[in-house]
């Protein structure tokens, strides 16, 4: 599936369904704009253009980014980029980051991935929540 865009007159949200690992920092969130038993699932105006973007923000994988066009503020990086472990599961990367292929090619750039560290995702060198089959444990 291709990244799906959702348009307001303040915002461009956009949703990448190959970088979601369902941690639900959206729905629980903004559940008025996220709710992942409607169709569509984004309902990107239900609420203001800043607090779509609190939230999206807050989106530990990438799946959702935005883009401004009312003038406001960006995401902005932070200073250090910073690797979290989740126990159990994938590295949170935020910052200002680019992920590469072994070859030195771009796979991505951006302020936030979910990392695979179990070796079994099908979607690397991102996570796919294969970690939960392969019943991966980080200690």
């Amino acid at each position: 599936m291709a990244v799906k865009e959702y348009l307001t007159p303040d915002l461009v949200v956009r949703f990448d369904s190959r970088r979601c690992i369902h941690a639900a920092e959206c729905v629980h969130g903004l559940p008025t704009v996220f709710d992942a038993e409607r169709r569509p699932w984004i309902v990107a105006d239900a609420a203001p253009a800043d607090a779509v973007v609190d939230v999206i923000e807050r989106c530990p994988s990438g799946a959702l980014t935005y883009q401004r066009t009312d003038g406001g503020h960006a995401e902005v990086p932070t200073d250090d980029p910073r690797i979290v472990e989740v126990e159990n599961g994938p590295l949170y990367v935020t910052g200002s980051i680019r992920v590469e292929a072994p070859d030195g090619t771009p796979v991505d750039t951006g302020q936030r991935a979910a990392l695979c560290r179990c070796g079994a995702s099908r979607n690397k060198p991102f996570c796919d929540n294969s970690h939960r089959a392969a019943g991966f444990a980080s200690r």
